[in-house]
């Protein structure tokens, strides 16, 4: 154990490494060469649309127009022509009135959630929820409640305790100061589908839970948007709930569209008031006009042919069924991720080394990352796979499971 001197700011640091390195957690960089002989199930590329021709043509394109850099923050120089077309198409397509590129969808994430609440509001939150959601509660002042995964009751729960706590001391206030006091602001926040098993929120429910009480829902396309609702519209969409005056969602380009950058739909309002107080559009350079380009072509391209948004999902399951009836442990997907449970953080990094050395790349999921403790590979289901692909990537997983 290294000892700690009056000189060594950073010696705590070395103590944390070793116990990392002890607990099997320690995670390193793998650069990926531009033309990697593996068989990749470890991105989000689920469309297949990263390399496609028509979106790196328009990436390229938008650069040598527009420039590499957006050269600042949007409210100065960093909103383009490019930047409105593409938020006028996303809020088409997922049926929403208004839409805001922000240059992540961490960001966009983090200004949903601070926004829309504050330092007198209730969050409730789903305990599988993504790091950006978390840390977006975190960062909002608001009292937050992390409620167990999924469960539309127990949100219900919370917000009518909430809900009857308000309006005994807005009674009191109300006959102290003879005004009638504002509603205590509320919003329940989920991933659509999540991250770590990829099972899908109960949606409808959690709408239902919301509206019983005035709060608002914030939901997380992020794996959602290009692989669920008609044509890839997303979950929100499927459930009935786009264009919702109560619904906001957010999204990221980065994983179905194969580009960067995050998006925030919803009322035109929400939209209006994110511009004028989300500290991470403010104060954040605009997202660069190429990767606009890309995430408007691949729009387009899904839009023409929505077909992809079917195959990803045929896909999911396809390995989903394969594994299962090899006698390894897998949960059912809801969407493109697939979730293949491993004995211990430090067999999981053995699997997936196994996987690769074998010519597949796949994801490998370990405390903190998951909220159950609970290590994985996570596949991920792309829609341009190949029947041929699928079966080589279950006869790699299955060659290379660990024994216990």
């Amino acid at each position: 154990m290294p000892q700690d001197r009056p000189d060594d700011a950073f010696a705590w640091i070395d103590a944390q490494r070793e116990r990392r390195d002890r607990a099997g957690l320690v995670r390193r960089l793998s650069p990926r060469p531009a033309d990697s002989p593996l068989l990749d199930l470890a991105s989000n590329d689920y469309l297949g649309l990263a390399r496609h021709p028509e979106v790196t043509a328009a990436a390229a394109a938008a650069a040598q127009r527009w420039g590499a850099g957006s050269t600042g923050s949007r409210l100065v120089t960093g909103s383009t022509e490019l930047h409105t077309t593409l938020e006028r198409e996303l809020a088409e397509f997922c049926g929403s009135e208004a839409a805001l590129v922000f240059s992540s969808g961490y960001a966009a994430n983090l200004a949903a959630v601070s926004a829309l609440s504050g330092r007198d509001a209730l969050i409730v939150s789903d305990a599988g929820n993504h790091a950006s959601l978390i840390d977006g509660c975190r960062l909002s002042r608001a009292e937050v409640a992390v409620v167990p995964h999924a469960d539309p009751d127990a949100v219900r729960k919370v917000l009518g305790a909430a809900e009857g706590d308000t309006r005994e001391e807005a009674a009191e206030a109300a006959e102290a100061a003879g005004a009638v006091p504002a509603r205590r602001r509320a919003l329940a926040v989920s991933d659509s589908v999540f991250s770590v098993d990829g099972d899908a929120a109960p949606l409808a429910a959690l709408a239902a839970a919301c509206r019983a009480h005035g709060a608002a829902l914030v939901v997380d396309e992020a794996h959602g948007l290009g692989v669920l609702g008609e044509g890839g519209r997303g979950a929100v969409h499927g459930a009935g709930l786009a264009g919702a005056p109560d619904v906001v969602v957010t999204a990221t380009l980065s994983k179905s569209l194969g580009s960067q950058g995050g998006v925030v739909l919803g009322p035109a309002r929400v939209i209006e008031h994110l511009v004028n107080t989300a500290r991470t559009f403010i104060f954040d350079t605009g997202l660069n006009p190429a990767a606009v380009g890309a995430a408007l072509a691949s729009l387009r391209l899904l839009r023409r042919e929505p077909e992809r948004a079917a195959r990803v999902r045929t896909v999911a399951m396809g390995l989903y069924g394969r594994l299962t009836a090899a006698g390894l442990t897998a949960v059912r997907p809801d969407a493109s991720v697939v979730s293949v449970r491993a004995p211990s953080p430090e067999q999981a990094v053995r699997w997936a080394a196994d996987c690769r050395a074998a010519g597949l790349l796949v994801g490998c999921f370990r405390p903190p990352s998951v909220p159950d403790g609970i290590s994985r590979l996570r596949l991920t289901a792309r829609g341009d796979l190949t029947e041929e692909q699928v079966g080589r990537a279950v006869d790699v997983i299955v060659k290379t499971a660990p024994t216990a």
